[in-house]
């Protein structure tokens, strides 16, 4: 079982002069999920190398067990420390992908040519697309089988408006997540704020937010047992 994980390589917040990127916990939680089953876990971003971590996601409020993990784990460390470029993966190497969030995959991500490429030959051989929190936006511009926005009259969920307006930064995205994935004809449905959800349809796995990480990590699992 072969599995890859896409991070950003996006780390400026807007024009605020503030730093994002990847989101901590929606990185390890996952990584040790798929890793604790056997999984080979390998790990791309748009531009190779260390993705840009979002500082919020390492201040203390924000550790869990599993980033607590992942700090004392020297070779996860240097495994995210060199990513391998996005244009060198393909979809055929590999049995699912899954998308970590954080805010920066609503610049890079989003519209990259080569992760939206990677998502469509994922979806083409029927293979299992996951994504949590910021980073469903990476379906934004991907077609299904069809012809038609992969998200279309699919059962997704993604960060909520409510969410995004709790951390102040609804007037910084280039777009809030919760209406574009409606836009895109998706069926868009969410819990309560910062709790855990998670919607299946078919092979495609979203989560709400940065709570929703391990069962979405468990749910992309399932798929593949």
């Amino acid at each position: 079982m072969k599995i890859l994980m896409v991070l950003t390589s996006h780390d400026e917040l807007g024009d605020t002069g503030n730093k994002t990127g990847f989101w901590l916990e929606e990185f390890a939680a996952p990584y040790y999920v798929l890793k604790d089953a056997g999984a080979q876990v390998v790990l791309a971003s748009p531009k190779g190398g260390q993705p840009p971590l979002d500082p919020k996601s390492d201040e203390p409020d924000a550790q869990t067990e599993a980033t607590k993990r992942f700090k004392s784990d020297e070779l996860a460390q240097k495994q995210l420390a060199s990513t391998l470029p996005l244009a060198d993966v393909s979809a055929s190497f590999f049995d699912a992908v899954f998308y970590p969030g954080g805010h920066g995959p609503l610049w890079d991500l989003t519209h990259d040519s080569h992760s939206i490429a990677l998502i469509e030959a994922f979806v083409l051989a029927d293979k299992p697309v996951g994504a949590v929190c910021h980073a469903p936006a990476v379906l934004l511009n991907a077609r299904g089988t069809d012809g038609e926005a992969l998200v279309k009259g699919r059962q997704v969920t993604g960060f909520t408006n409510s969410e995004e307006e709790a951390v102040g930064l609804t007037d910084v995205v280039p777009f809030l997540l919760e209406d574009s994935l409606k836009e895109k004809g998706g069926n868009y449905s969410k819990g309560d704020d910062w709790a855990s959800y998670v919607r299946v349809d078919g092979k495609l796995v979203t989560g709400q937010n940065p709570g929703s990480s391990e069962e979405a990590a468990k749910a992309l699992l399932k798929l593949l047992q």
